[in-house]
């Protein structure tokens, strides 16, 4: 997946709620008719009267102020309604909403829209359902379009609150920060040299191809790709488990890296939280991933590694599956997590997901706190995985703080700078801090300037992966102890984004 591709869907989760949510549910007699939007630090409001305007040019007349700021602003603010208000919304809103309505991920992210518009004078919090029931009677007017849902919403007036998008962004800024002081406390890594470098990306020898495998858990047999060394096998597995909304392809310069070295690497495609996923979902022909797949995932990690073992899949490769690696990006690396042995809970997800102030909220908890009902079903450790790489997991809500000791695979937890999806200080620095990893021989290490999709290695990428050196780096000290190129040997940094191993100053 890439990062337009995830801010398409985030975007149309939020599309579709925009204006709408923390509305209060109906009284059939009302209809929304103005909208009022507080502006950030000149402490002001605009209000815009809807009317029964239909167009930009309609609700400026209704409006004078706004007419007059458009003439001098020559035609800005028609501009601003037309691609806020009155452009059609995608053909396929009534669908993807309708498959959508209750999901636990939809209504999550209907919370996370609450703190920025209200709607006066009603009862309850707005449903998916009610949504649902908003847009369609919008589409069969022949109002398509965010001004005809908003007239179709009950009550008086929607406030949309700019000044929250200021605390978000200062929260934001607070999570980036930490990280931000402890790689400028520390020292980068050097980065492999060139030469090394070199010969590892203009002469792969490696070789990919494409499987399936049926497994009981799963309406369609496990998609997968291999990438295989060409010329001899060191005998080690990786598995590589993409995120929400992605596939193999983003992670195939890791796998080629790691084949070039010796390893045999799986990257299964987890059906139900995959790119096809989406597009379906967005065509409105499935609803957004359930929280089953919390559980799923890892069976598709065990599922592969049993195959393996069986000489059901690879037969002839012997493989050792008793020592076997596993690298995760995003919910990827959630599934890393749990197969390394972390224990999963709700504890924390049910006291803190209705908390829009939480301190250390983010935009990943729109998803941790979509995995509400499977989360006491997700501790599937297994004990096989030696050697665990995590880049930018979601999990402050999801994992027990106290089973740290209970992995059975040595973690690298990587996190970026940058990151506002899954934020460096409370998803990665704040938990590792409490679980004293130096000392169970665990590691973070954080990319200076990293953010959460500049650290993924797509096929045919023409720089080498950012990461690559440091995950094989990593599986080395882990399941090949004599090997000269380790995480403790150094060299393992890049020169395009400078890696810190900040776990001595937690």
């Amino acid at each position: 997946m890439t990062s337009f591709r995830f801010r398409s869907a985030l975007a149309s989760l939020l599309l579709a709620v925009s204006g709408s949510v923390a509305a209060l549910l109906p009284s059939p007699s009302l209809a929304l008719e103005r909208l009022r939007m507080t502006l950030p630090l000149v402490e002001t409001a605009v209000t815009l009267e809807l009317g029964q305007a239909q167009t930009a040019q309609q609700l400026l007349k209704a409006n004078p102020d706004l007419a007059e700021l458009d003439q001098v602003g020559e035609g800005a603010v028609t501009r601003v309604l037309e691609q806020m208000l009155t452009a059609p919304l995608p053909k396929q809103s009534v669908g993807f909403v309708r498959e959508s309505a209750g999901d636990p991920l939809f209504e999550q992210a209907l919370l996370a829209a609450s703190e920025l518009v209200e709607v006066e004078g009603l009862s309850a919090p707005l449903t998916g359902a009610d949504l649902r029931v908003a847009l369609k009677a919008a589409s069969k007017d022949g109002q398509p379009h965010l001004l005809g849902v908003l007239r179709r919403l009950p009550g008086t007036t929607a406030s949309i609150d700019l000044e929250a998008l200021v605390f978000y962004a200062n929260r934001l800024a607070r999570h980036q920060r930490g990280a931000q002081a402890l790689i400028d406390g520390g020292q980068p890594e050097r980065a492999m040299s060139q030469m090394v470098r070199g010969i590892q990306v203009q002469q792969p020898a490696w070789r990919r191809r494409q499987a399936s495998l049926p497994v009981p858990h799963r309406p369609r047999p496990l998609a997968l790709v291999i990438v295989q060394p060409q010329g001899d096998s060191n005998g080690r597995l990786v598995l590589i488990s993409h995120g929400l909304w992605d596939e193999p392809f983003s992670f195939e310069g890791w796998a080629a890296w790691l084949a070039g070295r010796g390893y045999t690497v799986l990257m299964p495609v987890h059906q139900g939280s995959d790119l096809a996923q989406q597009q379906a979902m967005l065509m409105g022909d499935q609803p957004p991933p359930t929280a089953d797949e919390l559980r799923l995932r890892p069976l598709d990690v065990r599922a592969l590694l049993d195959a393996v073992e069986a000489g059901r899949l690879l037969p002839g490769s012997r493989l050792d599956t008793d020592a076997v690696a596993m690298v995760g990006h995003s919910w990827g690396a959630t599934t890393t997590l749990q197969v390394a042995g972390l224990r999963t809970t709700d504890v924390k997800l049910i006291k803190r997901c209705q908390n829009l102030r939480d301190p250390e909220r983010n935009l990943s908890w729109v998803l941790q706190c979509s995995w509400l009902k499977s989360a006491a079903d997700g501790s599937l450790g297994d004990p096989r995985v030696k050697a665990a790489v995590a880049v930018s997991p979601p999990l402050r809500l999801l994992f027990d703080p106290g089973s740290g000791a209970e992995l059975t695979a040595k973690v690298l937890l990587v996190s970026g700078s940058r990151d506002w999806l899954v934020p460096p200080g409370p998803e990665a620095v704040e938990p590792l801090r409490e679980g004293e990893p130096l000392a169970r021989g665990h590691r973070l290490v954080l990319a200076s300037g990293g953010g959460h999709f500049n650290l993924r290695a797509p096929a045919g990428a023409v720089d080498p992966p950012v990461l690559a050196p440091l995950i094989e780096a990593w599986i080395n000290q882990q399941l090949l102890p004599q090997a000269a190129f380790r995480f403790d040997a150094g060299g393992w940094g890049s020169d395009r984004l400078p890696l810190v191993d900040v776990t001595p100053r937690l």
